[in-house]
């Protein structure tokens, strides 16, 4: 049986993002009219078929449920994102169950007017996933206007009123600092936006609780910044600030940062691990950002989109399910980016 095509194959043929495939087959705003048309014949040139499609060629039926999935573009630029391979998961476990899924990536213009996704008023879903953090206004404006059931991936609300799934980033980085203090380092930063999302507020809680635990005080000079606050963006409209006085560890809330980091740290003079130990978080980082593998803690994707999708099954059949947030947890994975600190 020949490969089913993927829509990151046909980006590869064209030179563009499977961000832009995705964006012109859902003929969402955000690419031109003229490569829409390009995408689409090369899509349908190369035999591309719909998750919906496939399912139906192997199972001889229709799928029982529709998933309309939602992300942000911030979180899907420059890089093949954690994100993207998210959604490629959830994906995946919908067409296990007999579902499919429906993809809108919704742009920072429409997020910042309140302009709410096409999937919420084409009727074609019969439920709705969530996939990262979404801005509190916009948000609630999205689940009030919605009549279909819902589950947030990757991120809970504030005051926890809506089914979410997210992964262990508390304990996770807890353990991933504790790490580092057992391998001798007591010097140890942290890297990411500490309000910018859910995850990487509770990442440096767990920070915080493992230097706590080790009668460290949290130096604000050793709690860095990895993208630009307005935008997200870590390409562009962003420099690094590295303190002064250097930690001989940094603990970084994705490997996206951590692998940027070591770019950085190593243009400046330092090696790692040699020098300065980094660790992640996540177990993604894309190829090329360093040479350096990156020691983290490994988000489980395929679980957490399992039970996502086992939990909107439950909520669109009427079925009893666990209500609240479900955290699923992880492991460290050891690689290349730790040494053991000489006193």
């Amino acid at each position: 049986m020949a490969k089913a095509v993927r829509m990151a194959d046909i980006a590869a043929v064209m030179g563009v993002s499977t961000v832009t495939v995705s964006k012109a087959l859902s003929d969402q705003k955000g690419v031109s009219e003229e490569l829409r048309i390009k995408i689409k014949s090369k899509a349908e040139e190369m035999g591309y078929k719909t998750a919906s499609a496939l399912y139906r060629e192997r199972s001889g039926h229709s799928a029982s449920y529709t998933f309309g999935v939602i992300v942000s573009d911030r979180f899907l630029a420059k890089y093949e994102s954690f994100y993207w391979n998210l959604y490629q998961e959830v994906a995946a476990a919908a067409l296990q169950k007999g579902c499919f899924t429906m993809l809108e990536v919704l742009s920072a213009e429409d997020e910042e007017h309140l302009i709410m996704p096409k999937l919420l008023y084409e009727k074609r879903t019969e439920g709705l996933i969530i996939i990262g953090r979404l801005c509190g206004e916009y948000l609630d404006k999205l689940i009030a206007q919605t009549d279909v059931p819902y589950v947030l991936l990757d991120f809970t609300d504030a005051k926890g009123r809506y089914d979410a799934v997210i992964s262990n980033s508390y304990f996770g980085m807890y353990r991933m600092t504790n790490y580092l203090f057992d391998m001798g380092h007591s010097k140890i930063a942290f890297v990411g936006n500490v309000l910018f999302t859910d995850s990487i507020t509770d990442r440096y809680f767990g920070y915080v609780k493992s230097l706590t635990e080790h009668g460290k005080e949290v130096r604000k000079d050793w709690i860095l910044d990895d993208r630009n606050q307005e935008t997200g963006r870590s390409d562009v409209g962003f420099a690094w600030k590295l303190p002064k006085e250097m930690p001989t560890a940094f603990a970084c809330n994705n490997d996206v940062s951590a692998a940027m980091l070591v770019k950085e740290l190593e243009q400046r003079g330092y090696r790692v691990p040699q020098d300065i130990s980094v660790v992640g978080y996540d177990n993604y980082q894309p190829p090329g950002l360093c040479d350096v593998r990156i020691t983290t803690y490994e988000v489980d994707m395929q679980e957490m989109a399992k039970h996502t999708v086992r939990i909107m099954i439950h909520k669109i059949s009427g079925k009893p399910y666990q209500q609240g947030v479900t955290i699923i947890d992880g492991r460290i994975v050891y690689k290349e980016s730790v040494r053991a600190h000489q006193f």
